[in-house]
């Protein structure tokens, strides 16, 4: 496969968090998130981001997210969508995120 065929393949969109809390059961620490992706909807994901983060620090923070590979029940949360980041040197999830703020739903390319 050509790697730019495999590259279309991935659907990654930015998105508005609105909500956020700690995931209460989950065996490692993460945050629930819900995340506004303007024309395809609210969809909420499940992030280990509480190194860096707190809950309230993430409202209305723009992200970058994978949302085509399907969900996966986490801590009896459905998780829709992968927030992507990178690990900092002590492998902690740093997030991925637009320089500048640009419309909810947009396809990175």
């Amino acid at each position: 496969m050509d790697p730019g065929d495999a590259f279309a393949v991935l659907d990654l969109r930015v998105g508005r968090i609105m909500r956020a809390e700690r995931a209460e059961g989950a065996r490692k620490p993460a945050i629930r998130l819900w995340i506004d992706f303007g024309p395809l909807g609210l969809r909420t994901s499940s992030a280990q981001l509480t190194v860096h983060y707190a809950p309230e620090s993430l409202v209305d923070r723009q992200v970058v997210a994978a949302v085509n590979l399907g969900s996966r029940r986490i801590a009896g949360f459905e998780s829709q969508v992968l927030v992507l980041g990178l690990p900092d040197a002590n492998g902690a999830v740093v997030l991925i995120q637009p320089e500048q703020q640009v419309p909810e739903g947009g396809r990175v390319f």
